[in-house]
């Protein structure tokens, strides 16, 4: 199924611990429909060599809502030429 959010889209989160919360989408796993928004679903890591680390978690894809999306590069329409008929010159 191909989902409707793209990396760099701005969105809201309508469900959980962050609700009402808007951010842009990081990234996309279209495969386990989950996404990571920035500064959404907070999460603290612990690194031997850089300690403790705080980043984004993934969140279902069913919990946020498009507000804004990102405009995609303007695809230019590929015109054929027209065949030329056997009988004209």
């Amino acid at each position: 199924m191909k989902l409707k959010i793209k990396l760099g889209d701005e969105v809201k989160v309508i469900t959980g611990k962050d609700k009402g919360r808007k951010g842009s989408v990081l990234e996309v796993n279209p495969i386990k429909r989950k996404i990571r928004v920035k500064d959404i679903h907070i999460q603290t890591l612990f690194d031997k060599k850089e300690g403790l680390l705080k980043r984004e978690g993934f969140i279902d894809y069913s919990n946020v809502k498009l507000l804004q999306s990102v405009p995609s590069k303007e695809k230019k329409k590929v015109t054929k030429p027209k065949k030329k008929s056997l009988f004209s010159r």
